[in-house]
C-alpha cells in the first residue's frame, strides 16, 4: 500500500484562561463557549470547507484541505475578529 500525501492547513485552537473562566463561572463559561462554537466557529468552518477532527474541551483541531488562498486572504485571517469584541490572540507559525 502507498501511502497518500496531501497539503493541508490545519487550525489549533485553545481558549485561554479556560480553567479561570470555568472556576469564575463554570455555567455561563460553557454556555458562552457553546454559543460562539454555534454561532461563530462552526459556520466558518463549514464555510471555508473545513473539517473538525479533534475536540479537547475548550480547544479544537480543524483541517482545510486547500491552502491557497481564496479571495486574496488565507483562512486565519477572519479568524482573528471572530470573537465579536472578545480578546482573541492569534499566533501564526511557518
Amino acid at each position: 500500500m502507498t501511502a497518500q500525501r496531501r497539503l493541508a492547513a490545519i487550525l489549533v485552537a485553545d481558549v485561554v484562561g479556560f480553567s479561570r473562566l470555568v472556576g469564575a463561572d463554570e455555567t455561563g463559561t460553557l454556555a458562552r463557549l457553546a454559543t460562539l462554537r454555534r454561532e461563530v466557529v462552526d459556520p466558518e468552518i463549514a464555510r471555508h470547507a473545513g473539517r473538525l477532527f479533534k475536540e479537547t474541551g475548550d480547544g479544537f483541531l480543524v483541517e482545510f484541505g486547500g491552502v491557497a488562498p481564496r479571495g486574496g486572504r488565507r483562512h486565519g485571517d477572519e479568524g482573528y475578529c471572530a470573537g465579536g469584541g472578545n480578546q482573541v490572540r492569534q499566533t501564526n507559525r511557518k
